[in-house]
């Protein structure tokens, strides 16, 4: 048999054979050896074969046996790992990705995935395989690792593959199980961990910042924010992101943990992208830093309002607070009481984000209150370098410690009493009918110095008194004269703000 370069395929004691032969069969193991020692009234007798075998001729074989199977053997499962946890089996019209190695009864490798370093991915039950694997697979969990061992009638039968099975080979399948899902499936979702406070859940629309991790069913890792240190920011049910993503992120609190399961259908479908392969089952582990939404404004809780609380601030208003500045998450950003000292701004000058100009709005000294800032009113998209992270919803906790009343709007300087009817000739002191900036300064710090007028309050002096007098100055060389010279209430509103 060697010489012709095939196996002798034969049934035993059925009458194919010699009747030695026959006998001799009986018992063998697949690989064991024999040496079989035929007398001729087992073989072929007086008469034997013409110019082949001599009459009465005593027979020698050297037998090998390579396969053996019976044609009611079934397909034979082993299996030799099975996972703890095993929450679904593979059932028909699943679709599975796996590796194998094949081999013959004797061990001899026919086939391997591994080599190709590629998955072999299929339907299961519906005619895709060959009838033995299509049995074999069946039952089996992700990360389960079995051999199936298949008689060639479930397999390639009499003629084989035409390549590398010969016909009536038995095949053993060495099976590991890397993903399944049905075509029918929809994502699943685990949560992991719910904050008990949660005031509000995500929805269509909303901007989430968050962290993940994401592997192939197996466990195999694909990508992780954690190692960019950098979470993954995007609106949710709008399409940015995969339809299984904009799916599961759904419906989350702020500090949510939770494992979203998606099919392939639902992910990158049959092609994969990267380092994930095609028609690879997605695992996500989430964790939901913060959310918004674009029409969000500003949310004030006030904490504590003392009883005596009549005068509240305004645009313009002098304030100095304390605050501790924090992500949604907890994280603290920033703090007043660790620098040891308030902050301080002018209400509504552009000192602080918009947020916090709003936040600060109608508040009474002595008051506490926390104030929510979405990014579009806080740092935006850009966030602060090291200090900020872009798109990062802020959380301030603040305490008004003092008020000082501002001018009214398009006012730096107010007199509080009535106005002098001589007051260019009183602010040019040597009366040569023109007012330098020094004499304009010095007269102003007498006014506010005598309690008679008041510079807006939380601005730097010099630059309030040069805008003024900048602002008299119409023809801009250095000096005033009585003609360029007029009140507040004598300018169109729209064109100066001055005395």
């Amino acid at each position: 048999s060697y010489d012709r370069g095939s196996t002798f395929n034969v049934f035993v004691g059925k009458g194919q054979l010699i009747a030695g032969m026959d006998k001799a069969l009986v018992g063998m193991c697949v690989n064991e050896r024999r040496f079989v020692k035929i007398p001729p009234k087992l073989a072929y007798g007086s008469e034997g074969v013409s110019g082949v075998i001599p009459p009465n001729a005593v027979l020698h074989f050297d037998v090998l046996l390579i396969d053996l199977w019976n044609s009611e053997d079934e397909v034979q499962v082993q299996t030799y790992f099975k996972p703890e946890k095993c929450p679904r089996t593979v059932q028909v019209s699943d679709f599975v990705r796996y590796h194998y190695n094949g081999t013959f009864l004797d061990g001899t490798l026919f086939d391997s995935s591994h080599n190709r370093m590629r998955t072999y991915d299929t339907y299961v039950g519906i005619g895709w395989l060959i009838p033995g694997m299509d049995q074999g697979l069946l039952g089996m969990c992700v990360g389960e690792k079995r051999i199936i061992t298949i008689p060639p009638f479930l397999a390639y039968g009499e003629e084989g593959d035409g390549k590398d099975i010969p016909g009536q080979a038995s095949l053993v399948f060495d099976v590991v199980l890397l993903d399944l899902h049905n075509p029918k499936d929809g994502i699943s979702i685990e949560n992991q961990h719910v904050p008990e406070s949660c005031e509000r859940r995500s929805q269509t629309g909303d901007f989430l910042r968050y962290h993940y991790n994401g592997t192939l069913l197996d466990g195999t890792l694909f990508d992780s924010s954690y190692s960019r240190n950098r979470t993954y920011d995007t609106y949710v049910g709008k399409g940015y992101v995969i339809a299984g993503m904009d799916e599961g992120l759904l419906g989350v609190c702020t500090g949510e943990k939770r494992r979203i399961v998606i099919p392939p259908h639902l992910g990158y479908g049959e092609e994969g992208r990267g380092k994930i392969p095609g028609s690879a089952v997605l695992v996500f582990d989430i964790h939901v830093v913060d959310f918004h939404n674009p029409a969000d404004s500003v949310s004030i809780t006030v904490n504590y309002k003392p009883s005596n609380c009549t005068v509240l601030s305004k645009k313009g208003d002098y304030l100095k607070y304390h605050y501790n500045a924090s992500l949604l998450d907890g994280t603290l950003l920033d703090s007043t009481h660790s620098l040891g000292k308030t902050y301080n701004i002018v209400l509504g000058s552009g000192q602080v984000v918009v947020g916090m100009d709003m936040g600060l709005q109608d508040m009474c000294v002595g008051e506490r209150r926390t104030v929510v800032i979405p990014p579009h009113l806080g740092y935006g998209e850009d966030g602060v370098e090291g200090e900020v992270p872009g798109s990062a919803v802020l959380v301030f906790d603040i305490e008004l410690l003092e008020l000082v009343s501002g001018l009214p709007e398009g006012y730096m300087f107010v007199w509080n009493g009535e106005v002098s009817p001589n007051l260019f000739e009183e602010i040019d002191q040597n009366h040569d009918g023109e007012v330098l900036l020094e004499e304009f300064s010095e007269y102003i710090q007498a006014q506010v110095d005598s309690g008679k007028g008041k510079l807006a309050p939380g601005f730097d002096f010099e630059k309030i008194v040069k805008n003024m007098f900048t602002n008299q100055d119409r023809d801009g060389n250095g000096k005033v004269t009585a003609e360029e010279f007029k009140l507040k209430d004598q300018e169109a509103k729209e064109e100066h703000d001055e005395l």
